[in-house]
């Protein structure tokens, strides 16, 4: 599952407006080699550690962790291979705390909880429909 993410956190974290990312089952994504990221929390909840490539500071993956949800990863779509054939994203979440206006036809969700309702709902769906994997 591809979703554009414009929370503040997001924006700091990948110093950009937002952030596109794909979340991935957490089982089936190989973790980095050791010392090749370095994570951080950003959050006073440690829920998801975001991880910057230890050589070129860009980031590279996001680990979630929670009680009672799945473990996920998140993994930027500028990291995968310029070839790549990604899924389009779903849609825009925490849109209320954008930095530009973006000009598509995906929903767009504002707000904490919205936004979080949003993103379980598109989950769940990529998890039933088998496009919730690793590609």
């Amino acid at each position: 599952m591809r979703i554009v993410c414009h929370c503040t956190i997001c924006q700091r974290f990948n110093d950009a407006p937002f952030a596109d990312v794909l979340i991935y089952d957490a089982a089936k994504v190989e973790p980095p080699a050791d010392g090749s990221v370095a994570f951080d929390t950003y959050n006073p909840l440690p829920n998801v550690q975001r991880g910057q490539c230890a050589k070129c500071g860009k980031p590279a993956i996001e680990q979630f962790r929670a009680p009672l949800f799945p473990a996920l990863t998140i993994v930027p779509a500028a990291v995968h291979a310029a070839d790549a054939a990604l899924p389009e994203p779903v849609a825009h979440i925490f849109y209320d705390t954008r930095v530009a206006d973006v000009a598509d036809s995906l929903p767009k969700h504002r707000g904490f909880l919205p936004s979080q309702l949003a993103f379980g709902r598109y989950l769940l769906a990529a998890k039933f429909s088998a496009k919730f994997s690793t590609r």
